[in-house]
């Protein structure tokens, strides 16, 4: 309870956590499936105010960390190009490949741009029309529209040295293979505000009826997110196993109706490897064949090859949910931010990475 004075709302904060004492009977084990969630549970040491009874596990739900080895591989690649200009937002600056990353192949001399809008990215394109112009589009169902309408605005200008390279995920198929999993320990999961308020609530309650498992649509801060716990321990004490939309400032039942409808249009599912857990079917979207002539991929042929990934590493047994970043032996020693291992290290909303920089 030492961190309550830090909280705005620290009233609040106390209320939630005598709430969920007075509720919970018996351990249970909940996961947040959003990295900035985790980021904030790290930050403000919520783990340490509840009572024992509450296991949190935290999920891959980062997707800086989970973008693949093979497609880090691909972005170098097409840096190192000189009639490429390679843009990427900041974040993926220093995830590694299977052997450096775009930050040392820009110190080699690739022009690589780290903006904040793939709109940018279009306006280079115009500006530079002796050039091929990449934008690296990775995310969840969250940025995918911002990406699509950067390229609709592409389209509109006529631009041909225009493309996305894809890494874009969704989050129910992941869910529901953490909940097939034969060692799944998850009784309840947090699902993530920012994601619902796009694609809207009907996909979870598919998963939670099929998995008899709650979901509380939950949002980031230290309130939201203890609000979402008592709301997913009232179900699993109760034996109900819904829906339950606990961030209904942001998120709508439906979602964001014109952004589902670009989607839709632009994008078609395909199975995708997660980092440090494999390739989950359908869990990936990918342009259409309709837009295919501005996917990197088809632009520029790569060669299949195979890429060796570290046995060292636990990540997947950690965004599964069946071990904890302290049980890794290379915590904080071998693997760090500055010399990451694994996927969950890799951003700093990923579960290691939050847990070395705030315990």
């Amino acid at each position: 309870m030492k961190y309550i004075d830090e909280y705005r709302n620290k009233e609040q904060v106390q209320a939630l956590i005598r709430a969920i004492r007075q509720t919970v009977t018996r351990t249970w084990h909940i996961m947040e499936i959003c990295g900035g969630q985790t980021h904030a549970i790290a930050r403000y040491r919520l783990e340490d105010m509840l009572p024992p009874e509450i296991q949190l596990l935290h999920g891959p739900g980062c997707p800086v960390c989970v973008t693949p080895v093979e497609i880090i591989d691909q972005a170098l690649t097409l840096a190192r190009r000189p009639d490429v200009i390679f843009t990427s937002f900041g974040d993926m600056m220093r995830v590694p490949g299977s052997k450096k990353d775009l930050l040392q192949v820009k110190a080699k001399g690739g022009d690589i741009r780290m903006l904040y809008s793939p709109l940018d990215a279009v306006t280079l394109a115009e500006e530079n029309p002796d050039k091929e112009v990449v934008f690296f589009a990775i995310g969840f169902e969250t940025t995918a529209p911002v990406h699509l309408m950067a390229l609709k605005e592409a389209i509109r200008k006529g631009l041909n040295n225009f493309t996305l390279l894809t890494s874009l995920f969704t989050v129910p198929p992941a869910i529901e293979a953490i909940l097939s999993d034969k060692g799944c320990k998850v009784d309840g999961f947090l699902t993530a505000g920012h994601v619902c308020a796009i694609t809207g609530n009907g996909a979870y309650r598919q998963l939670a009826e099929r998995y008899k498992t709650p979901m509380v649509v939950t949002g980031f801060e230290p309130v939201d997110l203890l609000y979402g716990i008592y709301r997913c321990i009232c179900q699993l004490e109760a034996g109900i196993y819904n829906v339950e939309n606990a961030y209904k400032r942001a998120v709508p039942e439906h979602g964001n109706i014109p952004a589902c409808i670009l989607m839709d249009e632009m994008l078609e599912s395909c199975d995708i490897e997660w980092r440090g857990i494999g390739v989950i079917p359908n869990s990936g979207k990918q342009l259409r064949t309709a837009f295919k002539k501005y996917s990197s991929r088809e632009k520029f042929k790569f060669l299949p090859k195979e890429i060796r990934i570290s046995s060292e590493c636990i990540a997947g047994e950690i965004m599964k949910g069946r071990k904890q970043p302290r049980d890794c032996p290379y915590f904080g020693t071998t693997c760090h931010p500055e010399h990451p291992i694994g996927a969950p290290m890799v951003s700093s909303e990923g579960v290691c990475a939050a847990y070395y920089k705030y315990k």
